[in-house]
């Protein structure tokens, strides 16, 4: 019987999934720059339909990308040519999918046994909101859900407010999941959103941090490709907007921020990956956060939870000059990387966007650092390639535990250092 229920379950998630049979995730490792603009040059051939899990930055510095069957020849031969040395990190990306959708079911048939929600699984859009919605019912006295827009699509964008009461008081924003494929961040931020609530009155850390200031937590920052990602296309990162005389759909929307829009890191090409739009704040999802955060007028923090490599990172991408508080984010950054890893020695990476990873125009950590939000920080979960956009779910509790050791570090620093 049980084998019936989760094959009836996979061949209905299947039915209109997009495939990747023989697609192959590889690592390069860029030796030298001469390296890296080769690398480069092959990001740009758009016929290859290339898609960079980690873009060529600098030498020593490893690059991933998912390569089309069709064209994993062509670019094996490409970078041997070039003597660029290469492994494979993934062998057939369709069989890593197969085996997750495969684990999906068989737990989500374990879940509905018990009738309770299991946050050691991935669910889909519904099922976040509707845990949300129990969250805010049975935590009323410190929870209230917030509808603060909606996305291209109609789909609602809701943050959950954490407050022990009072009015204009400073604020603490946290969000995941504006790029719709990394799915542990959404799997993180709903465990998270528990965690907060159950743990008011209990863990004293947070509550002195509710009893002074609020939370705002939004779980699902781009619902629209979160959903796709589960009905269409696994690897979906972008929103699902249309674009005015092109074929393709979507918007990077971490490249479409008022911060340095644009430039570096960022294409004007609409069928690409990290397409920044056709102006700043063009994106629904990013324009409601932007109103948000400036109605609201006292966020002291603005944190966001991005996955994979395990960095901790603070501004700038769009520019690599660093931000006039470096001293203060830099120590604090690397304080909550120790946080992280006093749990289970998961290490990460600490610095700015531009030195950390490669520069990226229009995110939203800088686009807050310029408003005058001085604690932003973005956070790139696990793993470091093993498993990428795809990590297993019998790591989203272990990684959800580590890093809200690292966010609590962050939230403490800033209620002890915000009037």
């Amino acid at each position: 019987m049980k084998l019936i229920l989760i094959f009836s379950a996979l061949l209905g998630a299947s039915l209109c999934l997009k495939t990747f049979v023989g697609h192959q995730v590889l690592r390069i490792q860029a030796r030298n720059e001469e390296e890296v603009k080769q690398l480069r040059l092959l990001e740009s051939l758009e016929h290859l339909e290339l898609d960079f899990w980690i873009s060529p930055s600098t030498s020593g510095r490893p690059v991933d990308v998912r390569i089309p069957a069709n064209n994993v020849q062509a670019v094996k031969a490409f970078l041997e040519s070039n003597g660029i040395a290469y492994s494979i990190l993934i062998e057939d990306l369709q069989a890593l999918l197969d085996k997750e959708k495969e684990d999906m079911a068989y737990s989500k048939q374990l879940e509905r046994s018990s009738n309770s929600f299991s946050y050691a699984i991935y669910h889909t859009l519904d099922e976040l909101y509707e845990e949300l919605d129990r969250i805010a019912y049975e935590f009323s006295k410190i929870v209230t859900k917030i509808k603060i827009g909606e996305s291209y699509e109609k789909r609602p964008l809701y943050v959950l407010q954490f407050s022990s009461g009072g009015s204009n008081r400073p604020a603490i924003w946290l969000d995941a999941g504006i790029h719709s494929r990394e799915w542990v961040t959404q799997a993180s931020a709903i465990w998270i959103a528990r965690k907060i609530a159950s743990d008011y009155g209990k863990d004293p850390s947070i509550t002195s941090l509710l009893d002074k200031m609020d939370i705002f937590l939004l779980t699902v920052a781009n619902p629209d490709g979160y959903v796709f990602t589960h009905t269409s296309d696994r690897m979906w990162r972008k929103t699902r907007s249309k674009i005015p005389g092109s074929l393709c759909y979507g918007v990077d929307p971490n490249r479409n921020w008022d911060a340095g829009f644009g430039g570096p890191g960022a294409s004007s090409y609409p069928c690409s990956e990290s397409y920044h739009g056709p102006s700043a704040n063009s994106e629904v999802e990013v324009k409601s956060v932007v109103n948000f955060i400036k109605n609201h007028g006292k966020i002291r923090a603005f944190l966001t939870l991005h996955s994979y490599s395990q960095l901790l990172m603070y501004p700038y991408g769009y520019k690599c000059t660093e931000p006039a508080d470096h001293d203060e984010l830099d120590a604090l950054g690397r304080a909550a990387a120790n946080s992280i890893q006093s749990l289970y020695g998961t290490s990460f990476q600490v610095g700015s966007i531009c030195k950390v990873i490669y520069p990226a125009s229009g995110g939203s950590i800088d686009w807050s650092y310029d408003y005058g939000i001085k604690y932003s920080f973005a956070l790139e979960l696990r793993d470091t390639g093993r498993y990428g956009f795809l990590l297993p779910a019998n790591q989203i509790i272990p990684t959800a535990n580590e890093t809200w050791l690292g966010l609590k570090t962050i939230m403490e620093h800033v209620r002890d250092n915000t009037e």
